[in-house]
């Protein structure tokens, strides 16, 4: 029951370990985003572009659940029998595809609030 004691120290410690945590993911997502901003500026031929380069991610997404189904069902047949690389495969699948879906809600998002805009 003490108003300004130690009772509230350690909830001011747990905001700033917080705090802490949130500038450092910051930091993060700010290296992250450097050199993929330094590759966006390569001068890219009028076929190229952000069509192809999203074309270009899709395809090994594909290429990575193609081969998730292979392993799964090699280890149904038994022709695998490593169930950890057959896991790492399938959840390698799914993140990818997490990911991907995420870009996409980000596109459509961004699409949306363009066509929101006045002119």
């Amino acid at each position: 029951m003490s108003v300004g004691g130690i009772g509230n120290a350690g909830s001011v410690q747990q905001i700033l370990a917080l705090r802490q945590q949130i500038v450092d993911r910051s930091q993060l997502l700010q290296q992250l985003q450097q050199p993929a901003s330094a590759e966006t500026q390569a001068p890219v031929g009028a076929a190229g572009g952000f069509g192809a380069a999203l074309q270009g991610a899709l395809e090994q997404v594909n290429q990575v659940q193609a081969r998730s189904s292979a392993l799964t069902e090699a280890y149904e047949k038994g022709e695998v029998t490593d169930i950890a690389k057959v896991m790492l495969a399938r959840q390698e699948a799914g993140i990818a595809f997490e990911a991907t879906l995420q870009v996409r809600n980000r596109l459509l998002s961004a699409y949306q609030d363009i066509m929101r805009m006045g002119v």
